[in-house]
């Protein structure tokens, strides 16, 4: 996450610098450290019973420590951006199948999201939960600068001379 567009951000579009984007993001922080809930103490968060579709109820119901349904999603989401932007930067993919699979990871973001936001209290201390939160919006940030990338600035980011059918959306 972040890997390609916050240096574009900060240096081809030249938007905030980045102490003013790490004060935003410590205020930010600071402000979901007050709203996040404090930690139960006797929380019934439940085991491992079943497989995948048992994880992702578990998850939903806000039934699953907070660790344990952060990180995987977390992992896998980031290694899967990072993957498909260096594919669109070297020009193995095109605009618009990179387009698609941001689209296509958009619902599994909302539902992490949901279930971040619904897990909160099932941590520790309330800092990691402060800290689960502001990843996810830290996600939907990443989210609108690729957006913003893609509207505005699409030369800078895609490898525009080795796309033939796409050529034009690079202009």
């Amino acid at each position: 996450m972040f890997v390609y567009s916050l240096p574009l951000f900060f240096y081809r579009i030249e938007a905030l610098t980045p102490l003013e984007f790490l004060l935003l993001a410590l205020m930010i922080g600071g402000l979901l450290w007050v709203s996040a809930p404090e930690p139960t103490a006797g929380i019934a968060v439940t085991e491992d019973k079943g497989g995948f579709r048992h994880y992702l109820l578990q998850a939903w119901l806000g039934r699953m420590a907070l660790w344990r349904m952060f990180w995987p999603f977390f992992l896998v989401l980031n290694l899967l951006l990072y993957v498909v932007d260096t594919l669109a930067i070297s020009g193995e993919f095109t605009v618009s199948s990179w387009d698609d699979v941001y689209f296509v990871l958009f619902t599994p973001v909302v539902f992490w999201t949901l279930c971040v936001w619904r897990n909160s209290a099932n941590c520790r201390f309330r800092i990691w939960a402060a800290l689960a939160r502001l990843m996810t919006l830290a996600v939907y940030f990443e989210y609108g600068l690729k957006l913003l990338i893609r509207m505005d600035y699409p030369r800078i980011f895609f490898n525009c001379h080795e796309f033939l059918f796409d050529y034009a959306v690079c202009f």
